[in-house]
């Protein structure tokens, strides 16, 4: 059996840690168009601000493809699948002929249509080659421009302040982390972030770029100029999705797949930030780019490749990350559709700054947010996960004495 694999994140090497351990036999083929080994792409901010080498992002040994028996074709970029013929076309002319076929191609940073914006040192926070181009940069980098105020963005901004390097950040929307937290949680965030030397600005965007080879200014929304000598976008990913034939493989945002992991084409198969499966708070279809959600959905898909059939239940939004002196943790649908069947409850003490919000929907708890106060915060998760209705003790969920572990026997 022939197992090709776009991509070698973190989803395609689960799914081919899988095969293997399923088939020892089995002739596994994956393309890569990085040519750096499989690496921690969440810690990349950790090497952007200096308290992680190069080295310390790969997460598998130098010897991994050939223990596993794999055929790495690194530094090649996918063009085209050939479904009717079984094969995947790469840019170096390369025909990949295969029985079973994993999409794992990842997601593609955001572009911005900012006049300027292919200067140099206007860059995305998304593989380790943009970071060591931004190290690259840093001799001559008096002020970081960041566009976007989501995850992506706070860790760029967070690893040059660390750096000692002033930092603008542009936020469209009017507070930072708005597709993570509340209102209320995003107003917490965006005065923590100030108050530790960010310079925050909400409601702007940037319009156009200048400079000779180099970017050396900006030009804003509102009317104003900014000087800075690195940019970096942060504006959110899309699947990538282009080589797909969207005439053969379904896709919406993402590529369906089924329970599964399976595409609408047999024997095609798709997982990580490039899958549109169901997102169990939600109650629909979505695309959940999160690293333990790649890693999930890797190995189902490796197991159905393999000939085993495992069903995936579905996944949940969630992230955990410290702003300064904040830490947060979210997950399910923080901000619901203005709807009935939706109810919250929240508490905050101002004098510790914790702050929770728990989302509902028909008693069922679908969304949370914790601000400085995350004890029991992946019990709490697990019963987002669950879809448990609480019954009577709604009203003590928030209270710091509840156990929550007690609704999950």
């Amino acid at each position: 059996m022939r197992h090709v694999i776009i991509g070698n994140g973190t989803a395609g090497i689960h799914a081919a840690e899988t095969i293997r351990s399923l088939d020892s036999e089995a002739s596994i083929t994956i393309i890569a168009g990085e040519t750096f080994p499989p690496y921690c792409r969440p810690m990349i901010s950790l090497f952007l601000e200096g308290v992680v080498s190069r080295n310390q992002l790969r997460i598998r040994p130098p010897d991994y493809y050939d223990s596993l028996r794999i055929t790495p074709l690194s530094g090649e970029w996918v063009r085209n699948i050939d479904v009717k013929l079984r094969r995947v076309l790469t840019d170096r002319g390369r025909e990949v002929p295969f029985d079973r076929l994993l999409i794992a191609s990842g997601a593609d940073p955001r572009s911005i249509r900012a006049q300027g914006s292919h200067l140099k040192n206007v860059s995305f926070l998304r593989s380790e080659s943009h970071v060591r181009d931004m190290m690259d940069a840093l001799p001559y980098v008096k002020r970081v421009l960041v566009l976007g105020g989501g995850l992506v963005g706070f860790k760029a901004a967070y690893g040059f302040l660390r750096r000692k390097i002033p930092v603008t950040m542009l936020i469209r929307s009017s507070y930072p982390l708005s597709m993570q937290v509340d209102p209320f949680a995003g107003e917490l965030l965006r005065r923590e972030l100030q108050n530790n030397g960010l310079d925050v600005r909400v409601g702007v965007e940037a319009v156009a770029f200048e400079g000779g080879d180099r970017v050396r200014e900006v030009h804003l929304s509102d009317g104003s100029s900014l000087k800075c000598d690195l940019v970096v976008i942060g504006k959110g990913v899309t699947p990538a999705v282009s080589f797909v034939p969207a005439d053969r493989i379904q896709m919406d945002l993402g590529i369906l797949v089924n329970q599964r992991m399976e595409t609408t084409e047999p024997g095609i198969y798709a997982a990580g930030d490039v899958a549109e499966h169901f997102d169990v708070a939600r109650n629909t279809r979505w695309v959940n780019a999160l690293w333990p959600v790649a890693v999930e959905q890797g190995r189902i898909a490796g197991a159905n490749m393999a000939g085993r059939t495992v069903n995936y239940a579905g996944s949940l939004s969630r992230n955990v990350i410290r702003v300064f002196g904040l830490d947060v943790l979210t997950g399910g649908l923080v901000n619901p559709p203005r709807e009935d069947g939706y109810e919250e409850i929240a508490s905050y003490d101002a004098y510790r700054r914790r702050y929770r919000r728990l989302v509902f929907r028909d008693d069922v708890p679908v969304g949370l947010v914790m601000v400085n106060y995350i004890e029991q915060g992946g019990v709490f998760l697990s019963l987002l996960q669950q879809q448990r209705p609480v019954g009577g003790v709604r009203n003590r969920l928030l209270h710091p004495s509840f156990n929550v572990s007690q609704l999950l026997h």
